[in-house]
């Protein structure tokens, strides 16, 4: 016959079996939640690079490409068509001011230069010819001359006589008129004979001869440049070392260039024209060196969409600088103050909105929609979506672009 089993043994093995199950259910849910937190998308701590949001001064820059290139820099032309007969130094030598660099075949020209020369001669021996002559002529002039003061002093004195007779009753108005026309002919032919005298001093002899001489100091000229020497104390950076070669008029010979100073050539799209104007701040960024400067010209005109402009910059020996280096410059338009800023990198291309990955935890990273507005090389002003304080990750993420959430691990 069956016993029945005590109550207080039913409650006990019911209590064992839900104590078992729900131990089970927790160490399922457990297990649940940490397969889950496996699976979920991480990235390593140590691979981001964050940005505190914080308030401060922004002053407003826009990027553009820049060159170094020497502070000073000559090009030396050909002033005539000649060739190349020989050639001195070569390309990086030192030269100083009147170091011979090459030399042209200036046969030809110092030929020209002599028949120059030589009609020069035949020129000033003309008007010396002429002066001879006309000395003879001026001193037969200025004796006609004396002759006609004379005469006209005497007709003078007749036409007074013959004017105090009229008034006397005992000349006539005829005798009279007659005296007046033939004094006032006679001072008119003395007025011509002095006009006469003052023209024919070889004016125009000599002017032709000064003429003749500028062309002569031109060409003089011409063929002192042609005798190709270094102007200043400078680097050669390039000689044209083809001996025999044809050169026109005006053509490259070399370039010396000051290599211990440089400035920064730089472009922008015309677009940001109006935000760069000369005597603007400007900074020149090679590598992690920032260099100051002053934006001293910039080109009045856009050419293939791009405006030209250059930095002279404020430590323009800095050992950093090498002729043709390639630079990131930053000019300065205005300045913002009291602003959210975080750091300015890759992630950042122009204002607008962005998606930006903020720390909400000490594992854990949210994607947050922020407006962004203007920059420099360092700051970029935050508009809206950040907090002061606010830890924003500013390396790239590209490759989590479709994640919302990250772990950080």
């Amino acid at each position: 016959m069956d016993r029945e089993i005590p109550k207080e043994v039913r409650n006990k093995e019911r209590n064992k079996k839900i104590i078992r199950f729900s131990a089970i259910g927790i160490v399922g849910i457990i297990g649940i939640s940490v397969l889950i937190s496996l699976l979920r998308t991480g990235v390593q701590k140590k691979d981001l690079v964050f940005s505190t949001v914080d308030k401060g001064t922004i002053e407003v820059s826009v990027s553009a490409s820049g060159k170094v290139v020497p502070a000073f820099e000559e090009i030396i032309n050909s002033p005539i068509n000649t060739r190349i007969v020989e050639v001195y130094r070569k390309g990086g030598d030192s030269v100083d001011v009147g170091t011979p660099i090459l030399k042209l075949d200036l046969q030809s020209t110092e030929t020209d230069y002599k028949k120059l020369l030589d009609e020069e001669e035949m020129k000033r021996y003309k008007l010396d010819q002429a002066k001879v002559n006309s000395q003879t002529k001026l001193s037969d002039m200025a004796m006609q001359i004396k002759v006609s003061e004379m005469k006209l002093a005497r007709m003078k004195v007749e036409l007074r006589n013959e004017q105090y007779l009229d008034s006397l009753g005992a000349g006539t108005t005829d005798k009279v008129r007659q005296a007046e026309l033939s004094y006032n002919t006679s001072r008119l032919e003395l007025e011509q004979l002095k006009q006469q005298l003052a023209a024919a001093d070889l004016k125009v002899l000599e002017l032709d001869l000064n003429m003749f001489r500028k062309g002569l100091a031109e060409m003089k000229r011409t063929l002192d440049d042609a005798q190709i020497r270094s102007p200043r104390k400078a680097i050669l950076t390039y000689i044209n070392n083809q001996i025999g070669a044809q050169i026109p008029q005006g053509g490259q010979v070399a370039i010396i260039s000051d290599l211990s100073h440089f400035k920064v050539d730089g472009e922008i799209a015309d677009t940001y024209g109006d935000r760069v104007a000369a005597g603007g701040k400007a900074i020149v960024k090679i590598g992690s060196e920032k260099l100051e400067g002053i934006v001293s010209s910039v080109t009045p005109l856009s050419k293939n969409g791009v405006i030209s402009f250059s930095v002279q910059l404020k430590e323009d020996n800095n050992k950093r600088l090498r002729s043709g280096l390639k630079t990131d410059v930053y000019v300065m338009n205005a300045v913002k103050e009291d602003v959210l800023r975080i750091a300015n990198a890759s992630y950042y291309v122009g204002r607008g909105e962005y998606d930006l990955f903020v720390m909400t935890s000490d594992d854990e990273i949210v994607k947050r929609k922020v407006q962004l507005g203007d920059s420099n090389f360092e700051f970029v002003e935050v508009v809206s979506g950040l907090n002061p304080g606010d830890k924003v990750v500013v390396s790239d993420m590209t490759n989590y672009k479709n994640k919302n959430k990250l772990k950080v691990k």
